[in-house]
């Protein structure tokens, strides 16, 4: 009897059943470490940038100006751009693309090379 639903299962999904879901289950691995899990690291040192923001940073915004920071709060920080005292703007956190501090370690490395 056993025989008999064996042979009747495999007939009703056909024979490559177990090989179809484990090529799906190894299409989605591969989706999720070379798509998601990069985005995610990304994200993680994006929010690592702007929770180590100060006063007196220099920085580049998502518009594509350079500015320093004159204040922050939890949400927003007002950037001063340009020599200009007066151009102070508040901006989203997410608004800053990129903190300009200087990489002491990159710098030691180049001079020691020359």
């Amino acid at each position: 009897m056993g025989l008999l639903l064996t042979g009747g299962l495999q007939s009703l999904f056909g024979g490559q059943t177990g090989i179809m879901v484990i090529y799906i289950v190894f299409l989605i691995g591969i989706m999720y470490f070379l798509m998601i899990r990069p985005q995610k690291k990304e994200e993680k040192k994006k929010q690592e940038m702007l929770n180590s923001l100060a006063i007196g940073d220099s920085v580049l915004t998502t518009a594509g100006f350079y500015g320093i920071i004159i204040d922050i709060t939890p949400d927003t920080v007002i950037v001063e751009f340009g020599n200009n005292k007066n151009c102070r703007i508040p901006m989203q956190k997410g608004a800053i693309l990129k903190n300009e501090k200087p990489n002491y370690k990159q710098e030691t490395k180049t001079e020691e090379k020359k």
